[in-house]
């Protein structure tokens, strides 16, 4: 690779990669943007990228029309992007599409719907020999009682594009399909597992997965949604499952044809048996990579860039421990009264970092995903078990009291 090269990568929200990139690679970096994604880039994220060449891409205008009008832009660069990264999971089939246009490496459309359309993806992960949850689309709450009727209650319930947990429901009984709207999306039902459900992340160079490191959930992400304890785990110890890892993943991606890039997959592991879940080809989401350079002490932000720009990364690892990512809780909308400081939290046992992305006086909406979140904080120890525990003691000290909208605004100036 000339070290010359330059990555266009899709920028559609602020994250700890994207903030990475622009530190590392300040004249090798392109930023591409969709307008429609304005009110998620802040107006101090986009001062903090400023010195990086961005193209925005119009909203309404044939995708086709901005891959020429962005190629006469590109030219006028000091040297024009001849690689492509997005770590977004729903811009996927808009982002690839507009690498294809635009003459950079890029997911074909086949590609793209085996790791967007879960039904699809699910039927690959059993052409290739794997368990999958039993599974079908649906149009209907008939359809969805009819799967359940074969296959039994509870069944999960969810858009075939959803992500985060966006959208998606765990259902106990039919009595539970009246809230929901079927609407004009495509939908599936699959049902429910048992066993304990996992995460694995892996790097690609060249159609090889280079290595896979593991991730333990301590609650499942359905769960999350509901108000359970929202974390990872990256497992660098003997605790890791028994499962070959980088086989796994690599059976898949040799499936699909993934040539490079970061791959994010859940499984299930049942009574000994893997049971594939889903897979993304793109970053992790919440702060889970980052979790794997603590567990490994290693630069895995640096890492990632590397397959990117079609470079083999050296992949040493200084460490071997275990660390996650606690996402601090966002009890509700409206406006942030109190909250505990950084400084606090960094003092709490076992935490290395902290980002809140909220203060005192901040207006902030609660969402139904597995992202929502007020902050994050890493946690390292020894164990699981020791990086669980201290988590849930920096819950047990952590406050935030958020007063509804129209409470705040009752309260006099």
């Amino acid at each position: 690779m000339n070290d010359a090269e330059v990555l266009l990568m899709v920028d559609d929200r602020p994250s700890s990669f994207t903030r990475y990139a622009a530190r590392a690679l300040p004249d090798r970096l392109v930023l591409l943007r969709f307008a429609g994604t304005r009110p998620d880039l802040p107006e101090d994220y986009l001062l903090e990228t400023a010195h990086l060449p961005a193209f925005w891409v119009r909203e309404g205008v044939p995708q086709a029309q901005e891959a020429r009008r962005y190629r006469g832009w590109a030219a006028g660069l000091p040297v024009p992007p001849t690689r492509f990264c997005n770590p977004s999971e729903p811009r996927q089939a808009a982002a690839q599409r507009f690498a294809q246009l635009a003459g950079l490496p890029h997911l074909t459309e086949q590609q793209v719907t085996l790791v967007r359309d879960k039904a699809a993806m699910k039927a690959r992960f059993r052409e290739l020999g794997l368990r999958t949850a039993e599974f079908a689309r649906v149009r209907s709450t008939d359809d969805v009682e009819r799967f359940a009727g074969r296959h039994g209650w509870p069944v999960v319930l969810k858009p075939v594009d959803s992500f985060a947990c966006v959208d998606t429901h765990r259902l106990a009984g039919p009595g539970e399909l009246a809230a929901i709207d079927l609407g004009t999306r495509d939908w599936m039902v699959e049902e429910h597992l048992g066993g304990t459900e996992w995460e694995v992340c892996a790097l690609i160079l060249d159609g090889e997965v280079l290595d896979a490191w593991p991730s333990a959930m301590p609650c499942r992400p359905l769960d999350i949604v509901d108000g359970a304890m929202n974390a990872n785990i990256s497992v660098g110890t003997g605790e890791s499952p028994p499962v070959d890892l980088r086989a796994l993943v690599q059976r898949i991606v040799t499936g699909m044809g993934v040539d490079h890039g970061y791959a994010h997959m859940e499984f299930f592991l049942i009574d000994g048996e893997v049971y594939a879940g889903e897979i993304g080809v793109r970053l992790a989401g919440c702060e889970i990579p980052a979790n794997h350079g603590h567990a490994y002490g290693f630069d895995v932000f640096g890492a990632t860039l590397a397959v990117y720009l079609g470079r083999r990364p050296e992949l040493e690892y200084r460490e071997r421990r275990c660390a996650g990512d606690l996402l601090l809780p966002l009890p509700g909308s409206g406006t942030i009264r109190r909250i505990t400081s950084r400084e606090e939290i960094l003092g709490m046992p076992g935490v290395v970092d902290a980002v809140l992305k909220v203060g005192t006086g901040d207006p902030v909406t609660a969402r139904r995903a597995s992202h929502n979140a007020s902050g994050y904080a890493h946690v390292v120890g020894t164990s699981v078990e020791e990086v669980e525990r201290r988590m849930r003691e920096v819950l047990d000290r952590f406050t935030i009291e958020v007063v509804p909208a129209q409470e705040a605004d009752a309260v006099p100036a």
